[in-house]
């Protein structure tokens, strides 16, 4: 455990006396330890795209903790965004996260936008961690874009890390070398020290660094506050959707790992790391059947993540820092997602189906009541239970996102899993993911809920100049912001039914152990 957290530890970039350098408005340059990146002008912002935090995962050091990056001559240009990690080629456009581009093992890139590159301008930093179950997703794509938020002020980096069965993976082979299966959390703080190392470079501030990210990307969030690797590296964060889900023991990564080995025609747990090391990357992103992924869960018993997520803020041993945390009126859309039949779920109630929609209107059917369900035990009461636990630690605010789309109102009642992303980064206009035209309305939402997300990272609070408009979410008073055509604080939100769902999972030992 030790030597893996010195590894990650030493993966920095020792700061250089060298800054900067913009010969032109179409070629800015920066130094960096191992050498010269040079991006590109958009409008008033620099753009560097494509930057390697890591060597790349490749060949002997697939399923290894991310290593340093060699120094290179001349100036490598930093104008597109990297490969995408290995994963189906379909899986995000299909999941509304958009076309992720070229896909490849070499991959571990990550992109910054800012609106200055004075090293002692000291911006917020904004670092985005994208979604997809963990298996797929990039940060490149154009609904993550930081730009509107670098027009704001801060300066935004969206990473690349390790998906898939090259992400998490534990088969016995490896456990040998001593490395931490949760690949994949161990780059996502890797880049985390890149960024500590090398955004002042880019006018950001390393001691003011805010991390945020959805669905899994929120879970990452979660993961990193209950890391002992990631103390340190970041001062405030926002988890968009998290869900209690729980992530799976050794033992469990184990057996899928040994199930992937075997569909990959390899002999089980008997393969050696030499023939796991040989498979060809594409090979895992057609792995497909049940037993042979641990989406969307990380592996508990390593370094990176030695206790439960939620274990770790029952404790109160996660990082003590401001929290926001919520979810979508229709997070439970992502069951579809995952080819879950939301009514099949109402009916393996069995008994307890009369209590369950005794907590709901009588007049949804099978299929929405199903919906809400899921909904509201994965996500909606695992954020009041994080909310709830955190609060004694450090500021927190909870928030439900019920803002539909103006021209979608006639087709959807709710706000589906993920859909809220681009009106917290801003970007509706440049995404095309909206499915209607973008209307007045839509950016006045768009326009005050980026400015939320950007206040936390300039000040540590969303609100800065009314505490009354957002209160903060706490063991004493349960309230939190419902977004929505305008926002309206809400105490008290859902109270009976997320009680008895927590008090349900608990008894379950799905929360608070």
């Amino acid at each position: 455990m030790k030597s893996i957290a010195m590894l990650v530890a030493g993966l920095v970039l020792a700061a250089p006396t060298a800054v900067y350098a913009a010969d032109s408005a179409a070629a800015p340059r920066v130094s960096l330890e191992g050498g010269a990146i040079e991006g590109r002008a958009d409008g008033p912002l620099w753009r560097f795209e494509g930057i390697r935090y890591a060597a790349p995962p490749i060949g002997e050091l697939r399923w290894r903790a991310p290593r340093p990056v060699a120094p290179w001559s001349g100036t490598l240009p930093a104008r597109a965004p990297g490969p995408a990690c290995v994963q189906n080629p379909r899986a995000s456009s299909d999941n509304g996260g958009g076309d992720v581009g070229a896909i490849g093992e070499d991959c571990l890139f990550l992109n910054v936008v800012t609106p200055g590159l004075a090293p002692d301008s000291k911006r917020p930093v904004m670092v985005w961690i994208h979604g997809g179950a963990l298996v797929f997703g990039a940060g490149g794509t154009p609904v993550y874009d930081g730009a509107p938020l670098a027009r704001r002020g801060a300066v935004v980096v969206s990473v690349n890390y390790r998906l898939g069965a090259l992400g998490f993976f534990a088969h016995p082979a490896l456990a040998g070398e001593g490395g931490d299966p949760n690949f994949g959390l161990l780059d996502q703080i890797a880049a985390l020290r890149w960024v500590q190392q090398n955004i002042a470079r880019f006018g950001g501030d390393p001691g003011n660094v805010t991390i945020f990210g959805q669905s899994a990307g929120a879970e990452s969030v979660l993961a990193l506050y209950a890391s002992p690797l990631a103390r340190g590296l970041f001062h405030k964060g926002i988890a968009q959707s998290p869900y209690g889900i729980p992530s799976h023991p050794l033992a469990k990564a184990r057996i899928t790992a040994t199930r992937v080995a075997s569909a990959l025609k390899l002999d089980g747990a008997n393969a050696t790391a030499a023939d796991l090391r040989a498979v060809p990357a594409d090979a895992f992103a057609r792995l497909d059947g049940p037993g042979l992924s641990l989406a969307p869960g990380f592996i508990v018993g390593a370094a990176a993540l030695p206790r439960p997520i939620l274990t770790t803020f029952r404790r109160g041993e996660e990082a003590p820092l401001p929290l926001v945390i919520g979810n979508t009126s229709d997070d439970g859309s992502v069951a579809i997602a995952f080819g879950v039949d939301p009514a099949a779920l109402v009916k393996k109630l069995g008994a307890a189906r009369v209590a369950v929609r005794a907590l709901y209107p009588r007049t949804l059917s099978d299929a929405q009541l199903g919906r809400e369900t899921a909904r509201d035990v994965a996500f909606t009461a695992f954020a009041r239970r994080i909310a709830y636990l955190h609060s004694s630690r450090a500021p927190t605010w909870r928030y439900y996102y019920g803002y539909v789309p103006e021209g979608m109102r006639t087709r959807q009642t709710g706000v589906p899993h993920g859909a809220e992303i681009p009106f917290t980064m801003g970007t509706l206009d440049g995404c095309d993911c909206l499915g209607a035209p973008v209307t007045a309305g839509d950016r006045a939402v768009a326009q005050r809920t980026t400015q939320r997300w950007f206040d936390l990272a300039r000040s540590g609070t969303p609100v800065p100049d009314d505490a009354d408009a957002w209160p903060r979410d706490d063991r004493r008073r349960a309230v939190l912001l419902e977004i929505a055509d305008a926002d309206v604080v809400r105490p008290d939100f859902m109270k009976r039914r997320l009680d008895v769902f927590i008090g349900a999972l608990k008894v379950l030992g799905a929360f608070g152990r």
